[in-house]
């Protein structure tokens, strides 16, 4: 039986590029988005690879949205063997004083909650068939400290926190999970960062010692590796795919 995998938040960057990898791997891929317009969209882009994919309009906030997934997953294809918590927001990037309250909560309704939701319902389906692996989206922003990003930093920390506790929770029960932790990689929140006047190119190249930006297939990589099951004794650990930023 082909293994199962969703991708939240798959239809755009790193979720694109990870859906893509898993579906060349045989995988059966649903990915899932907030804006149901990009359906057709990401069939034909898989399309076009010969590819296949389905797609569930998603807001991973929305934990009866998360369930009804999950469950519909598993109605289709017979079980569900990993889930990639990707979807994730970056709002207001400035330094501590000047932020703003709201920003913070919803980053955490999406980053934290959503990665919370998707994780319960994920490893409640696995428990059921013999184990899977999950594999959240954290940042190397969830494991240092970065400029004018506090609130961002906490939601990608507590990402961290909920990969360690699920992990030992389920070590005997044949459920991996574990973390890809993404340095500075050509996405839309890191253009978002540019855009608002908080960092140049120049500087983001300029904390990584390889000097440049990672690309989404660089994360994909990393996230399809955690999930294989090439990793059997690999549960807890957060992934970092930065350049070398953490060696500094």
């Amino acid at each position: 039986m082909k293994k199962t995998v969703i991708i939240t938040g798959g239809t755009t960057g790193i979720g694109k590029a990870s859906g893509l990898l898993f579906a060349r791997n045989g995988y059966n891929v649903v990915v899932t988005s907030r804006d149901a317009a990009r359906e057709q969209q990401v069939i034909e882009e898989f399309k076009r690879e010969g590819l296949e994919v389905t797609f569930y309009p998603l807001d991973v906030t929305n934990e009866a949205q998360v369930e009804e997934v999950v469950n519909k997953t598993v109605e289709k294809f017979g079980k569900l063997d990993s889930i990639v918590n990707n979807a994730g927001i970056s709002l207001g990037n400035a330094v501590f004083g000047k932020t703003v309250a709201e920003d913070l909560k919803q980053m955490l309704d999406t980053n934290v909650m959503g990665v919370y939701y998707g994780m319960k319902y994920g490893i409640n389906a696995m428990e059921k068939t013999g184990g899977g692996t999950i594999v959240n989206l954290a940042s190397i922003a969830g494991l240092n400290g970065l400029y004018a990003t506090a609130q961002y930093n906490a939601s990608k920390h507590a990402v961290v926190g909920l990969t360690k506790g699920a992990a030992i929770d389920y070590a005997k029960k044949n459920i991996r999970v574990n973390a890809v932790a993404p340095g500075a990689v050509r996405t839309a929140i890191f253009q978002g960062a540019i855009d608002a006047g908080m960092y140049t190119m120049e500087q983001i190249e300029g904390i990584c010692p390889m000097g440049r930006l990672g690309e989404v297939e660089d994360i994909a990589r990393g996230i399809f590796f955690l999930a294989s099951d090439d990793n059997p004794f690999m549960t807890g650990t957060v992934l970092s795919i930065d350049g070398g930023y953490n060696a500094i």
